[in-house]
């Protein structure tokens, strides 16, 4: 099949559009928890984590997105030739389906949940632990896997390199906290009222979410890229 023809078969996916996916459904996850239960539930109170909102009534939504995410991590291939793009994008889209098929505990003081589940504490600790693996993972991806490059690097990709390290270590930090606020809660105590953990969760998908919409080339693309290439290899 020639280039050409590649670039019209409506079949193919390109990798700009898969990382834009990625990105949006990663920004956009806490928003569509937020409104969903403001809109369908009444429901004005935030919950302890976007993993709380399984329970509630955009539950299929938060499971649906997740997949979404796992899905599209499992198909992004990475540099070829280089099997550690694949494998890190890989075991992020197996964490995100054990964030999605594991949920944690209901325990919010003032949940929106429209039912519930036994405790189980396996469950629980399997549950964070993907989720902290997943975000690790993507840091990794961000400021590691993103800033390859081969050929001579313009100015546009050294400014996105920059970029993708910032959001790298940016989602780091927050989770960093966030592990912080929950070893030691007897301390932050009475920051409970204001969710932490759900806003520092959005802050870290809003740098993940950036890293890749950036990746797809939604901004800073280089001047010379006259349009979306097909899924061969990115840059």
């Amino acid at each position: 099949m020639s280039s050409t023809d590649q670039k019209e078969d409506p079949r193919l996916i390109s990798f700009n559009t898969l990382r834009k996916s990625i990105g949006w459904l990663g920004l956009l996850l806490p928003a569509a928890m937020l409104t969903g239960n403001l809109v369908f539930s009444h429901c004005h109170a935030i919950q302890d984590s976007n993993s709380h909102y399984y329970y509630t009534i955009t539950g299929d939504l938060f499971v649906g997105i997740l997949c979404a995410v796992a899905l599209f991590l499992l198909s992004y291939k990475g540099y070829p030739g280089e099997p550690v793009d694949n494998l890190l994008t890989s075991l992020a889209g197996i964490c995100a389906l054990g964030i999605a098929f594991l949920p944690t505990n209901d325990n919010s003081a003032d949940s929106c949940a429209i039912f519930h589940l036994p405790l189980d504490k396996a469950r629980n600790i399997a549950h964070y632990s993907f989720a902290a693996v997943f975000f690790l993972l993507l840091a990794a991806i961000s400021y590691f896997l993103f800033t390859k490059s081969k050929g001579e690097k313009t100015n546009r990709k050294l400014l996105r390199n920059k970029i993708y390290r910032s959001c790298g270590l940016l989602i780091f930090f927050f989770i960093a906290l966030i592990a912080v606020y929950n070893i030691f809660p007897e301390s932050f105590r009475w920051l409970d009222p204001y969710k932490p953990v759900f806003w520092l969760e959005w802050l870290a998908l809003i740098a993940f979410g950036s890293s890749w919409l950036i990746k797809g080339e939604l901004m800073l693309k280089d001047k010379s890229d006259k349009q979306q290439k097909p899924m061969i290899e990115p840059r």
